[in-house]
């Protein structure tokens, strides 16, 4: 009876994204650890809840939609950061671009490599091709080199989350300190997802990250189909 009337609800999926992002700020703004990661808390506070409460995916995003509709409009607010520093890009406009590009073929280098490695199905591998880039584009990137969109959606939640947890580490750990090359490295391999931790390390960082997340989905476009000829 219960979970009929939560399945019914408009608002129970949107309550519950929000109350479990909630929840997920206010344990990262106690403990000050990384791996508290509101994103991270939020999705296993939602995978809990469905499991309890025995309500499918489908009946959760069908609801959840609502905000899903506002994704659009918070990306395209990305590029305000970057207006802010076009002349920043326009100095280095060759060397951004090319780094992007190399930063996305190493990314896809890697992948056919280790999928060669572990000798993966070719479905598999064609479904790890577009992890790092925004999921509006890698689905249908997914799809049409014949991987499967469903666990390319999952794999490029972890691959956001990793890196919105790890960017801080890793480029105190190689010591990168240039705030262009930080934000060019955080958004072409971890999205979305990276970009939003981008922006809470500087303005240059967030600006160069919603760059890198553009030219990231336009390069993986483009060369995803290439790189799906090569595996054996």
């Amino acid at each position: 009876m219960f979970n009929s009337i939560l399945e019914q609800s408009v608002f129970f999926s949107v309550l519950l994204t929000l109350i479990s992002f909630e929840i997920g700020t206010f344990l990262r703004k106690k403990t000050g650890l990384a791996i508290v990661n509101p994103l991270l808390i939020s999705s296993i506070i939602i995978i809990i809840t469905l499991l309890s409460f025995n309500i499918s995916y489908d009946t959760y995003a069908e609801g959840a939609k609502y905000i899903t509709y506002l994704l659009t409009p918070a990306t395209v607010c990305l590029a305000v950061p970057l207006y802010e520093k076009i002349e920043l890009l326009k100095q280095n406009f060759t060397a951004i671009i090319l780094s992007i590009i190399m930063g996305i073929a190493l990314g896809l280098l890697c992948i056919l490599g280790l999928s060669l490695l572990f000798r993966l199905e070719y479905t598999h591998y064609a479904t790890l091709l577009p992890k790092s880039i925004t999921t509006a584009i890698a689905l249908d990137v997914s799809e049409g080199v014949g991987g499967l969109p469903n666990v390319t959606a999952v794999l490029i939640s972890i691959t956001g989350i990793f890196g919105n947890i790890t960017a801080p580490f890793i480029m105190k750990l190689f010591k990168v300190e240039n705030p262009v090359a930080r934000g060019i490295g955080i958004g072409t391999a971890s999205h979305a997802m990276g970009t939003a931790k981008a922006m809470e390390m500087g303005r240059t960082e967030g600006a160069m990250s919603s760059l890198a997340l553009v030219i990231a989905g336009i390069v993986t476009v483009l060369l995803a189909p290439l790189f799906s000829q090569f595996y054996f």
